[in-house]
């Protein structure tokens, strides 16, 4: 009988401890951690649905700009960012009499405009998205929930409003680009000749450049096959650098891939290897900046959506020039005319050569991000460790964005004078950001 009421006791005991725990609210969230949390998941999708580096841009863009026009009203006199881009105009202000958590309208804001930019994976989202609902419901009355949500959506729709309009919608339905025959014209590369990527992505309406071809670049040198010829050299130069790199020139080409869909070749069988766009990978270093520099909440949404409106108009740049030179990539040259047997140490991707994309922007995103916080700002980057297995510690941002501008040559996918041109262009874009944005 003793050893029967013991038990009652005990499972009574244990009934109350089960009740308290379920009742106890979770942790406040951190709204670092949550905007953090968003990019990352963004990038997450972003990986899974193999988005095109261009196109992954505009969805970085986007909604980082809604998150920051959202959060920016819990910090005194932030002002807009996006009343400065080309085509967005008055933003939405909170109303006076009602009150708001800014970090909630922020994830709002952010997700509704990534759902419609458009990214297909919902189901992983929805289980996400309700997480942090579900936690901020525990934390805020109803009244304040209900008008967090709603002004989150407010801005989202006028965000979604200049996305619609941007030309992105039209570019679908433009034919593929198949490339030329013509000598030193692009053509599709091995090992599987695939389409021109986005060759209309210059109709797209820029941020802050007045159009897409503001800062061109001068012409690339003329197709010569003959040695002794400005563009043989280029050509022998990255196949000798290819056929002697060194393991740490090795572990750089591999480090900045970036590649968001390597097919790999094993027999008769081939599979895809997804990974981080070269975007997606800046705005993980942009994240790491944040947590090591301590930024408050607004100056972190604050770099979130300027290092994108960085990438994207570096994109837009960058492509305007690649399909108006159409320049040749250097294994269909080198083994036409050097080696039929090489093959460069990383996948060829499917667009024109010059300028190069990475050079473009990641000089850009480094520029803004040196503005941001500073020069010579040391760093260890991890953002890639989680598809790569792979770290890098660098003196600052110029100096990682000029070690994956080299990688382009170490990989063996562009000439020296693309990488070197393509970083220049990158430069002017993130001058321009830092000149209507941060000054």
């Amino acid at each position: 009988m003793k050893n029967i009421f013991l038990k009652f006791i005990t499972s009574g005991i244990l009934v109350l401890c089960l009740a308290s725990c379920s009742q106890k609210k979770s942790e406040p969230i951190d709204p670092i951690k949550l905007l953090d949390g968003n990019e990352e998941q963004l990038t997450k999708i972003i990986i899974y649905d193999v988005f095109t580096p261009p196109v992954a841009s505009r969805i970085y863009v986007y909604s980082s700009i809604a998150a920051y026009e959202a959060i920016r009203f819990s910090k005194p006199n932030a002002a807009s960012i996006a009343e400065k881009l080309n085509g967005f105009g008055k933003m939405p202000i909170p109303d006076a009499t009602k009150k708001y958590d800014y970090n909630l309208a922020a994830a709002v804001a952010f997700f509704k405009v990534a759902r419609n930019v458009k990214v297909f994976s919902v189901d992983s989202l929805n289980e996400y998205e309700k997480t942090f609902h579900d936690n901020f419901k525990q934390h805020l009355d109803e009244a304040t929930y209900t008008a967090s949500v709603a002004f989150g959506d407010t801005v989202a729709a006028v965000v979604l409003k200049r996305a619609k309009n941007d030309g992105y919608f039209k570019s679908r339905g433009k034919s593929k680009f198949l490339g030329s025959e013509e000598p030193g014209k692009w053509r599709p590369t091995p090992p599987d000749y695939s389409d021109g990527v986005e060759w209309c992505w210059n109709t797209m309406q820029p941020m802050v450049l007045d159009s897409a071809s503001q800062f061109k670049p001068n012409r690339p040198p003329k197709y010569d096959p003959k040695p002794g010829s400005t563009f043989y050299g280029m050509m022998k130069e990255v196949y000798d650098i290819n056929k002697n790199l060194t393991p740490e020139q090795k572990t750089i080409a591999k480090y900045w891939d970036d590649n968001p869909f390597v097919i790999e070749h094993s027999g008769h069988m081939m599979f895809g290897n997804k990974k981080i766009t070269p975007g997606g990978h800046w705005m993980g270093i942009a994240a790491q900046i944040i947590e090591q520099e301590k930024a408050d909440p607004v100056k972190a949404a604050q770099t979130f959506a300027i290092t994108s409106i960085a990438l994207y108009d570096a994109f837009i740049a960058c492509w305007d020039e690649k399909y108006r030179s159409n320049y040749v990539r250097p294994v269909t040259v080198i083994n036409e005319l050097i080696d039929k047997q090489w093959a460069p140490f990383l996948q060829t991707p499917p667009f024109p050569e010059y300028t190069s994309g990475h050079s473009t922007i990641t000089a850009s995103a480094a520029t803004v991000l040196t503005k941001l916080y500073r020069d010579n700002l040391a760093f260890t980057d991890s953002s890639d460790y989680h598809y790569i297995g792979m770290k890098r510690q660098f003196t600052s941002l110029h100096a990682a964005a000029a070690e994956c501008s080299i990688s382009r040559v170490y990989g063996g996918i562009h000439y020296m004078l693309s990488v070197n041109t393509g970083a220049e262009t990158g430069k002017q874009v993130g001058g321009l950001v830092v000149k209507k944005l941060l000054e």
